[in-house]
């Protein structure tokens, strides 16, 4: 399974998200799982199961939008935390 995090220029704010996911997956004791990051104009549907992005871009995620989990806030830890939890347990991976 592969996680994206997007961001709008694919540069530093999704490479820091990739990193707290990173973090999250292990705290969730959550294995094989790649997280890379992009910008969303180079995002497409088959680079990801899943995509991680925070709302102010989401309305340009065409193509992404139900498989996006959208954070109101990407440097809330608790928010990224408990919508990665959730995501996971649709998809059975916790």
């Amino acid at each position: 399974m592969k996680i994206l995090a997007v961001c709008g220029s694919g540069l530093g704010s999704s490479f820091m998200l990739s990193m707290n996911i990173q973090e999250v997956l292990q705290e969730l004791g959550v294995d094989g799982i790649t997280v890379e990051h992009s910008d969303l104009s180079s995002a497409t549907p088959d680079m990801a199961d899943f995509f991680v992005m925070g709302k102010d871009i989401a309305e340009g995620a065409l193509g992404l939008t139900e498989r996006t989990v959208i954070l109101d806030s990407i440097i809330d830890r608790q928010e990224l935390i408990d919508k990665l939890r959730k995501k996971l347990s649709e998809l059975g991976k916790l």
